[in-house]
């Protein structure tokens, strides 16, 4: 594991992100034409995410949000700022395509646990901080067994259970299980399923 995790999973980082952004560029310059229209020049959302060993790096994806706020210049729910064109690129999972840039510069790899946000480093336990053992991903092994659908806990078991269990078959799964769900778009896509409300903390089993 330690050979593929340190220099062969990170060469077919770069060759796969490569040829995947070269193949869908046409899908991403249409992408990118549109959120500059409906956005208003902003195609692009840019936010600082730690990486492996919590060193923070910039993700950047397809802007699905506007920026409103209320009146008090608070930014409204992002079930409120999610906009039209945005529901239609998350739902194709079309706002991703941008994070290949991430993993060709080294920030993350295509399979991985997925960057959450900074604000949530001092709420995860020494179990759940594992997951920053290894590099972030666009997809994986939480993503293809539940994604939004599990409780943050059972996400961050299935993160911890992939950096002990890393491999070049695994990974293989994993894109294929992932290839497998865009496709099949099994469900109804909705905004409610795929905005989950922030992780506060896991709360200690009480003792009997």
């Amino acid at each position: 594991m330690k050979l593929y995790n340190s220099l062969i999973k990170r060469l077919l980082d770069i060759i796969t992100a490569s040829i995947g952004f070269i193949l869908l560029f046409p899908v991403f310059t249409i992408v990118w034409l549109i959120l500059m229209i409906k956005n208003k020049g902003k195609a692009f959302f840019y936010q600082e995410r730690p990486g492996k060993d919590e060193r923070i790096f910039k993700i950047i994806k397809f802007k699905t949000m506007n920026d409103k706020t209320d009146t008090n210049g608070v930014l409204l729910p992002p079930s409120e700022r999610l906009t039209k064109s945005g529901v239609f690129v998350r739902k194709h999972s079309l706002d991703e395509i941008p994070q290949l840039l991430n993993v060709i510069k080294g920030d993350m790899s295509l399979i991985g646990p997925r960057p959450l946000l900074i604000r949530y480093l001092p709420r995860y336990n020494d179990f759940q901080r594992q997951r920053h053992n290894i590099k972030p991903g666009i997809t994986g092994w939480a993503q293809v067994n539940g994604r939004n659908a599990i409780s943050w806990e059972q996400k961050f078991e299935y993160d911890v259970w992939y950096t002990h269990n890393l491999s070049f078959l695994l990974d293989i799964k994993i894109i294929f299980l992932t290839f497998y769900k865009v496709f099949k778009k099994d469900g109804i896509y909705s905004v409610e399923n795929d905005i989950v409300p922030d992780f506060t903390g896991t709360k200690p089993k009480q003792k009997q």
